[in-house]
């Protein structure tokens, strides 16, 4: 029972330890958008993850700015990025991503912001009876479990961003192929309509003579 009560404890922790933003939004043509996280401890990790699920080449420019302006990172019609970096300074980050290049296109942007103060706890609780060496075992699997469960959140993440894109792609393509047979069927019924025009202009009473 202690050794459950052990497992449950540190899973807490470790998720204690970590405040993180998902969101999908909608960037407009000719828009620029920021977010912001505020980081209370210096030395702590931010982990910034963002893909274009649709709309135009699948790119934006994206930056990240500290709390004195300065700029972390940056980048110009990136399709996605995943970065970790560390906070050496207090205070709000900005993430911003920009859209002005875009004449017209919408883009879907998913991101993730995340904030881990990296505080390890001081004593697992322990069954009566058990070792040191027992009970770091025990610490070390569920370390593992949940760097295998950031893996599959990741993998998830890129599948789910090639589906969105294949989908985009397979609309774009069903919309042009749409447009293209609506275009054709105009042009066959407009040069139809000319021949009968034609036809009739050389038949006519007064022009009988050309033919």
């Amino acid at each position: 029972m202690q050794t459950t009560l052990a497992l449950v404890s540190l899973l807490a922790f470790l998720t204690s330890a970590v405040s993180g933003t998902a969101l999908t939004y909608k960037l407009l043509a000719h828009e620029k958008a920021c977010y912001f996280t505020d980081v209370q401890q210096v030395g702590a990790k931010i982990a910034f993850y963002f893909a274009v699920q649709s709309g135009g080449s699948f790119d934006v420019d994206y930056s990240v700015v500290g709390p004195n302006e300065r700029e972390v990172l940056a980048g110009h019609k990136e399709r996605q990025g995943d970065f970790v970096f560390t906070a050496n300074d207090l205070g709000e980050y900005r993430f911003c991503f920009n859209n002005e290049m875009s004449t017209f296109a919408e883009k879907t942007v998913d991101f993730e912001i995340s904030v881990e103060n990296e505080v390890r706890p001081a004593q697992i609780p322990s069954k009566q009876g058990t070792t040191p060496e027992q009970t770091s075992k025990l610490e070390d699997s569920i370390l593992k479990l949940s760097s295998s469960i950031s893996t599959i959140t990741r993998n998830q993440k890129y599948f789910r961003t090639r589906e969105n894109r294949n989908f985009s792609t397979v609309r774009s393509t069903e919309k042009r192929i749409f447009n293209f047979s609506v275009m054709e069927s105009l042009m066959m019924v407009a040069m139809a309509g000319l021949q009968v025009f034609i036809v009739r202009f050389f038949f006519q009473g007064a022009r009988k003579g050309y033919v």
